[in-house]
């Protein structure tokens, strides 16, 4: 099940485009669960209490809080880097505005079907990715955390420390073989640290700054290829 989240002060233009998002979920057979507000107070407010979105359609010019103080809400208030944030807009001149709260998409109202779908299949293989879970045993006990939860892995040791917003967990084993196991979106930035890039808020070649504001070291011998692929990624 997909939660899909669409922002819009156009009444007309949220009908519209949950029509699209219910065609596309038809013709693919997948389950979705569509929320609308018209307001981004409202949508603030949603998520404050706890709700869910896997991905939300935001507009930019909504009245009195903005598409953008959403989405910076989103990323830096709540600290949701999971969260596919696709901006919809009348005007094509935001791209700098946009840049710090990572959106997915960028589209041009007036919107058709053809880029709904083009960006609900882009976005559901990222959602998609992030539902996979990492499985551990701890004791007796076998646990499962979903991939993009975890901001990182650091060993002390034969212990390992699952950090996670809020959360974390413990198990023995060897990280070396816990990043053997990992999808690509982790980074190993140190012998002791394997880190989340969903999770980096700020990096430099010694370093990066997690969204929890934690500092973690780079190895000399891993600053290299670490650089490379944060700048492949166009972080």
């Amino acid at each position: 099940m997909y939660h899909i989240g669409i922002c819009d002060d156009g009444k007309n233009i949220c009908a519209s485009m949950e029509e699209m998002v219910l065609q596309y979920a038809e013709k693919k057979e997948i389950p979705v669960e569509i929320k609308v507000w018209y307001t981004g107070e409202g949508l603030c407010d949603y998520l404050k209490q706890g709700g869910h979105i896997d991905i939300l359609f935001l507009d930019i010019e909504l009245f009195h809080l903005s598409g953008i103080e959403v989405g910076d809400y989103i990323r830096n208030r709540l600290e949701d880097r999971r969260m596919q944030i696709i901006y919809i807009s009348g005007m094509p001149s935001y791209a700098q505005q946009l840049f710090k709260t990572q959106p997915m998409d960028f589209l041009i109202k007036p919107i058709e079907q053809i880029q709904i779908d083009a960006a609900l299949s882009l976005a559901m293989k990222i959602v998609g990715k992030s539902m996979d879970k990492f499985e551990f045993q701890s004791g007796r006990e076998y646990f499962y955390l979903p991939f993009g939860n975890i901001m990182y892995f650091t060993s002390e040791g034969r212990k390992i420390r699952i950090v996670m917003r809020g959360e974390e967990r413990e198990f023995y084993g060897k990280l070396k073989d816990v990043a053997d196991e990992l999808p690509q979106e982790f980074i190993i930035i140190h012998k002791s640290y394997v880190v989340n890039r969903e999770y980096i808020a700020r990096y430099t070649y010694e370093a990066v700054e997690m969204t929890d504001g934690t500092v973690l070291n780079i190895s000399k011998v891993n600053r290299k290829q670490v650089r490379e692929i944060i700048l492949q990624e166009g972080m």
